[in-house]
């Protein structure tokens, strides 16, 4: 099933600049290496349809771009009287076209399970976007057998996150056909760079979510001082080098 690996932004940092073509504009050289890229911007502001447009042009036949639900709707009025926000967001987004991935609804850590709310909230929100949709709770009330039993009713996947607040936290949960890793770097998030070991670990497990028939997203966040870009190229070579390694076979 489809793998994608990206960054949360696609700016190339210029101590991996010859990794990418010297040409194009940030977007288009992101996309000669990268299937995916997370847009956060969206949280704090609302771009144009005709922005969205000239992104998806911007990009590859087969890349995809997972869009971050403004802040007004998650933070403020936390799926209470969103519906014309959220028609907003979806016809804004649909410039995307079919490169329009998961929308990503990041809860801020104070938001706690509101049963039938949420559960109404994402079911509207699946029918305005008609695409997948991808949830990062961050309250422990989320982290129940009863609300993954809503998530799966919903097809809507639990992030696996890391750092994570919690240690359930860290592994995807929900709908089972799409995982969706955000790294954020650890020790120090959005700092740090993740291991060699840590990322030959990773590899291992998207490689076993895939080979089940998850499709699987890996975001690296960890982008202040260019981590993320360095850590997602390591995820593809590492990834190659499992497809061409030799099975092992025991008796």
């Amino acid at each position: 099933m489809p793998v994608r690996i990206g960054v949360a932004g696609w700016s190339v940092p210029t101590q991996l600049a010859a990794e990418f073509p010297s040409t194009g504009t940030h977007l288009e050289r992101y996309g000669t290496r990268f299937s995916a890229v997370e847009i956060n911007s969206s949280f704090y502001r609302p771009h144009q349809h005709k922005t969205y447009v000239r992104w998806a042009a911007s990009a590859p036949p087969d890349f995809r771009f997972s869009v971050k639900l403004p802040k007004i709707i998650t933070h403020e009025q936390r799926f209470i009287g969103c519906q014309d926000l959220v028609a907003r967001f979806a016809a804004e987004t649909s410039g995307l076209g079919d490169k329009r991935g998961p929308i990503l609804v990041q809860l801020p850590p104070s938001f706690a399970y509101p049963g039938d709310i949420a559960e109404q909230f994402l079911h509207d929100l699946k029918v305005a976007i008609n695409g997948p949709v991808v949830l990062e709770p961050r309250h422990m009330s989320w982290f129940q057998p009863e609300v993954d039993l809503m998530l799966k009713r919903q097809h809507v996947s639990r992030v696996a996150a890391d750092p994570a607040r919690f240690t359930s936290a860290l592994q995807p949960g929900g709908w089972g056909g799409l995982a969706y890793f955000r790294l954020h770097g650890s020790p120090r998030i959005y700092e740090s760079p993740y291991s060699a070991e840590a990322v030959q670990a990773h590899a291992n497990s998207v490689a076993a979510l895939s080979a089940c028939g998850t499709d699987v997203w890996t975001i690296y966040d960890n982008t202040t001082f260019g981590a993320a870009t360095q850590n997602a190229l390591e995820l593809i070579a590492a990834l190659q080098a499992l497809k061409h390694s030799p099975s092992t076979i025991t008796d």
